[in-house]
């Protein structure tokens, strides 16, 4: 358990001192990118609190920025204070969320969180649009928690719900910009996280540098 707590306290910091990059980000300036290989996430069949039913990397991830944690309804441990945390970087996002940047929460125990539990949910804790809570099979969910990297290479680790990472996967996946960042951090922190994979947001920054230098 100490273990696995240094690990991620390690990643936390990791990911606060700067972006992990997969493949090459866009270039400020004009110069054309390499073409790079996508992440391997599995593009599983999920279902928003809503009931619709989605592609993981075809629906919700092809082309977007995006922020991605697990939870789980009845969790008794990080999941609430995590879940109050992201609604404080929902109110910091504003117009962008939905429009510019998604959010993805994705049960642990999606034979437990129906679409009707997580719709309560996120009701409860005054999710906006833009940010979705998913279920699905629960193979499909395991793999895409795999290909996410939220899994503890112990399996007897990896099967208790109660030690279940407190992290984000955040990305653009235009840019094949990805990196990690912890979901308790400040918001703000997890905003300028965001922000450094968007490009839109690096562009706005180097050309506002520019008018200014």
């Amino acid at each position: 358990m100490n273990t696995r707590r240094n690990l991620l306290a390690g990643m936390s910091l990791a990911a606060l001192g700067g972006a992990i990059w997969y493949g090459v980000p866009e270039v400020v300036g004009g110069s054309k990118p390499r073409k790079v290989s996508r992440p391997p996430f599995a593009n599983v069949a999920l279902y928003t609190q809503d009931g619709v039913e989605v592609h993981f990397y075809d629906d919700l991830v092809r082309g977007k920025v995006v922020a991605i944690n697990m939870m789980y309804v009845h969790c008794d441990g990080i999941c609430p204070t995590m879940t109050a945390n992201l609604r404080k970087v929902q109110e910091l996002l504003g117009s962008r969320l939905g429009r510019d940047i998604f959010m993805y929460s994705i049960t642990l125990q999606p034979h437990l969180d129906t679409p009707q539990v997580l719709k309560a949910y996120a009701e409860k804790h005054g999710v906006k649009p833009g940010w979705l809570f998913l279920t699905g099979e629960p193979e499909d969910v395991r793999r895409l928690r795999y290909s996410l990297g939220f899994f503890d290479p112990v399996p007897e680790v990896d099967d208790d719900l109660s030690t279940h990472t407190g992290m984000l996967r955040i990305g653009n996946d235009r840019a094949q910009r990805w990196t990690m960042a912890p979901a308790l951090c400040e918001a703000p922190r997890i905003i300028a996280t965001i922000n450094h994979v968007d490009t839109s947001m690096v562009v706005t920054r180097y050309r506002q540098l520019e008018a200014t230098g």
